[in-house]
């Protein structure tokens, strides 16, 4: 099986829901340039409309979930900017780390009410183990949780409008910008939420955990969000979304970087906040054949900041190195509290490695080189 690539960028067809043109570019492509014909200043006003509907003198005006990175800290200035007072919720990274932490308490100074929630870290190290050895993802409880913390909170505090960042479907507004107005409900979550087709219910048969263990992981029932109203827009519908940009705009306010790029990556300014992300970028890697290096330098190839070939070769450089290290932690002490060894790892790894994409030996092993680096079949189209 030989990887197709985009003409234009460097993600292959392996890539879920990304679609491909007859003349083979991406449909992330064809929607990027589609943005110069947006009338972004008619959205803009759409997007004051609707804070202006949901506006509370006697509360906070809206929710914007927030990690502590460059978008998130954007989102957090653009809000003040057009006057309006957000509450700040937070759901812990599972393996924070120090200039994650930084920043985190950056976002407080800005000017913001800031919820912090973690959950029970044992439990989570439980939920890390059992993604990683069921769906190849070590990051689930994470990427569940970032979608029903704020949403509880959002019930909790009868706050019904939440912000989010940038709508990596580039499709929609958000249930907001409907007519009549819509909640965000558990089908909304199915599709957002990062369930990768595990349902709460279902971890809870598999792991035994309680369904009191796991209520940061549960969505409210429809019924209470129906009460509240609860609805949400993506922020990057309404104002013309870069990530660089938007860290210019976050570094200038107090936003922390790296020395140097992060592990896997080819920029120090995102993926700061967890030293497990380098596990989960390498897993889809292992999946799909394209890494974190892949997706940033096809975002800057879009605008224009490099050329297709330039970019190739960071890639060929950086995408996809096994993580023994992230952020500047060895492997063996992200995976400690998982309980696994780096040889356990490695076997999980191998289990969902796609052995169609890499090279392999007669015997169908994988082939590895000093580092456990695995070597894709074709990094290109030639």
């Amino acid at each position: 099986m030989r990887l197709q690539y985009c003409r234009s960028c460097l993600l292959p067809t392996t890539k879920p829901d990304l679609k491909f043109s007859e003349d083979g570019e991406c449909n992330a492509c064809e929607t990027h340039r589609n943005k110069d014909t947006v009338d972004w200043e008619r959205r803009r006003i759409e997007l004051i409309d609707i804070l202006e509907k949901y506006k509370n003198p006697d509360s906070w005006d809206c929710i914007v979930p927030v990690s502590g990175g460059k978008d998130s800290t954007y989102q957090i200035l653009k809000i003040l900017e057009l006057g309006y007072r957000p509450l700040a919720v937070t759901s812990t990274t599972c393996d924070l780390s120090e200039i994650g932490r930084q920043n985190l308490e950056n976002i407080s100074k800005l000017g913001v009410d800031h919820i912090v929630l973690s959950p029970n870290r044992k439990v989570r190290a439980r939920l890390n183990r059992f993604g990683l050895e069921n769906v190849g993802d070590i990051s689930w409880p994470e990427h569940v949780g970032i979608f029903t913390i704020p949403v509880r909170v959002a019930v909790q505090y009868k706050v019904p409008l939440i912000i989010w960042g940038e709508n990596s479907q580039n499709e929609y507004g958000g249930p907001a910008r409907a007519i009549e107005s819509s909640v965000l409900d558990r089908r909304w979550l199915e599709e957002f939420g990062g369930l990768l087709g595990m349902r709460v219910q279902d971890v809870q048969a598999i792991t035994g955990l309680s369904r009191q263990e796991l209520i940061p992981y549960q969505y409210p029932s429809d019924s209470d969000l129906a009460d509240v109203g609860v609805t949400g827009l993506f922020l990057g519908h309404y104002i013309k979304w870069d990530g660089l940009s938007n860290y210019l705009v976050a570094n200038a306010n107090g936003f922390r970087t790296s020395r140097d790029p992060v592990e896997g990556s080819m920029v120090n300014y995102e993926n700061l906040d967890n030293h497990q992300t380098g596990i989960h970028d390498y897993f889809k890697f292992l999946k799909y054949g394209f890494g974190r290096t892949s997706d940033i330098a096809s975002l800057h190839i879009r605008r224009g900041r490099i050329s297709r070939d330039e970019a190739l070769q960071i890639v060929k450089q950086n995408d996809g190195k096994f993580p023994w290290t992230c952020l500047g932690k060895p492997l063996e002490q992200i995976l400690e509290p998982l309980e696994i060894s780096v040889e356990q790892f490695v076997e999980i790894c191998d289990k969902f490695t796609n052995k169609k994409l890499f090279l392999t030996h007669t015997d169908g092993t994988l082939k590895k080189d000093r580092y456990g680096n695995l070597t894709k079949i074709n990094y290109d189209n030639v």
